[in-house]
């Protein structure tokens, strides 16, 4: 049995250090000749097949996204790291990311945006809906195709905990025998 744990008072604003849970993606827009990566931390899981993201409205993606309502969602692992931090310190519109961070643009299948080579997976979205306020511009992405590196099985995925630092995903345990078989994902 596990045992209770003694709590203190923590900072609201650095609540996201505990509830982020999901890996940092690289977000590639393209809107005519321009394209954008971005790092991104602020997604989540809506369903199996779509994606919530927060693109705020001043970064240059944010724009591309709209008007070309197609993305690809990135997963980098832990050698891109250094990269992934430096994409988010820079806007597209000092110049091209893919030249400036050396990563290679490769066609989607099914949507206008690039993927970029070196991650381990891309996923191809179509924009859903929007849900774009002033203050929180929440964009829902469908997969419409998806392309995942055969090894390894389980990336070494970064997942950002405020203040300029990162949790590694490390090993994977399983609870399958767990599950009643109809809650378990196909």
């Amino acid at each position: 049995m596990t045992q209770t744990q003694r709590k203190a008072a923590f900072p609201i604003d650095r609540a996201r250090r505990f509830l982020e849970p999901g890996p940092v993606l690289l977000l590639c827009t393209r809107w005519k000749e321009e394209r954008a990566i971005m790092t991104l931390g602020w997604h989540m899981m809506l369903g199996y097949d779509l994606v919530g993201t927060y693109i705020w409205n001043a970064n240059h993606s944010h724009r591309l996204a709209r008007h070309s309502r197609a993305c690809t969602l990135n997963l980098p692992t832990a050698d891109l790291l250094d990269a992934v931090v430096r994409i988010g310190n820079c806007s597209s519109r000092e110049g091209d990311k893919f030249e400036r961070f050396g990563l290679t643009p490769v066609p989607s299948r099914v949507v206008d945006a690039p993927g970029i080579a070196e991650c381990h997976a891309i996923f191809e979205c179509e924009l859903q809906e929007t849900r774009i306020t002033r203050d929180y511009p929440l964009f829902v992405w469908r997969i419409a195709h998806a392309r995942v590196a055969r090894t390894p099985e389980t990336p070494r995925t970064v997942h950002y905990r405020g203040e300029g630092r990162f949790m590694v995903s490390g090993k994977e345990v399983s609870r399958r025998r767990l599950f009643r078989p109809d809650m378990l994902e196909q």
